[in-house]
């Protein structure tokens, strides 16, 4: 079988896509003997290693030479030669569209958030979905999903047939894992936390994701709660409102919050695993990546009663209505302070990350290749 990979979305820093396409790539490249040929689609180009990608200086100038081609060159003229490449390749897109020139395919569709939810996406995104995405759909031959809630979605809402929908959960890297106080004590130090002794929110700061709800209800916390376990907020600002700054503010003001805004990739798993636990809310999710990340790395969470939150957290979270604003501040205050559950927690969470890994995500997408290769 031979294969084309879209990496369109490896683009730093990297979001859960990206991430997810540069897992596939790894291990299709280094499990090479599982296939005939990979190739790697860029922006209209080939790609020899999508890992260059993730440079800064490499990207933009393959954004720049993408753009001096296609002012030279007719459109017809690149589709003809890209599917004349394309001829005998099976192509999958790990990011919802397939490019023009792909007659057929695979696409992952890793939500409905921007038909569910428009308001927190940019307005061409909408405008791209609108005009692309019937023509996507109408071309593939198979649809993967990141899990049964999101596939029992795409069936719903465009009326495919379940045989043509794969749901595939996604992973936790090995970086994800249990780390004891001694081990992160100096890296933990340079922010000015301490093992155990904070609560953390991995997330873009966005309406889905219900981030005023939790810090409504941290605040509702009793006082010497909030001291001994400050929050602890990570990710970029996203569609970052002006309610939402000034709860951020007066949080940090107080001296319960910290917002620590996009944190690096080699720091993320450390800033895990010393959390006391980890508070998702999110109102809607494909998959649910964080709340996996947290598990791995031993860390109590708490996450949402919807969408995909509960298949991911296998029984291993403390679910609650994120708009319930007793029932959520309930939630933090189990997760924090009730230690026979805690205990349980932990051990089911680790459980559940075993099981879900890149590996597992990249076999399982091998055998959907086998039945179109």
């Amino acid at each position: 079988m031979k294969l084309i990979l879209a990496v369109d979305a490896l683009v730093p820093p990297l979001t859960g896509i990206g991430r997810y396409a540069l897992e596939l790539a790894n291990h299709y490249q280094a499990a090479h003997h599982e296939l005939d040929a990979i190739r790697f689609f860029f922006a209209g180009r080939w790609i020899g290693d999508p890992a260059e990608l993730l440079q800064p200086a490499i990207a933009g100038m393959l954004a720049q030479k993408r753009k001096r081609r296609f002012l030279r060159t007719p459109k017809s003229w690149r589709q003809w030669l890209m599917r004349r490449e394309m001829r005998g390749h099976l192509f999958h897109s790990p990011n919802y569209f397939l490019p023009e020139s792909v007659d057929s395919g695979i696409v992952t569709v890793h939500d409905l958030s921007v038909f569910k939810y428009p308001e927190t996406h940019p307005a061409a995104r909408i405008r791209h979905f609108e005009s692309s995405f019937s023509s996507t759909l109408a071309r593939a031959a198979h649809v993967i999903t990141d899990s049964e809630a999101t596939r029992a979605e795409v069936i719903d809402y465009f009326g495919w047939s379940p045989e043509r929908i794969t749901a595939i959960a996604l992973g936790a890297r090995p970086e994800f894992h249990h780390r004891d106080a001694l081990s992160l004590g100096t890296a933990l130090h340079t922010y000015g936390l301490v093992h155990g002794g904070y609560s953390l929110c991995v997330s873009t700061l966005e309406p889905r994701k219900r981030i005023d709800r939790l810090l409504a209800a941290y605040l509702d916390l009793p006082q010497s709660v909030r001291t001994r376990y400050p929050l602890v907020l990570a990710g970029s600002a996203g569609w970052l409102s002006d309610a939402l700054r000034e709860q951020i503010e007066q949080g940090e003001r107080e001296g319960w919050l910290r917002y620590l805004g996009f944190v690096d990739a080699t720091f993320l798993p450390l800033l895990y695993s010393g959390a006391r636990a980890f508070l998702y809310p999110s109102v809607y999710e494909g998959f649910g990546l964080p709340v996996l990340e947290a598990m791995a790395s031993g860390v109590p969470t708490l996450t949402s009663n919807s969408s995909s939150l509960p298949e991911v957290a296998a029984g291993a979270a403390w679910l609650v209505e994120p708009d319930n604003h007793e029932v959520l501040r309930h939630g933090i205050e189990q997760v924090l302070g009730d230690e026979a559950w805690r205990e349980a927690a932990i051990t089911r969470g680790l459980q559940v990350a075993r099981t879900l890994t890149w590996e597992r995500c990249a076999k399982r997408t091998l055998e959907v290749y086998r039945r179109f290769g």
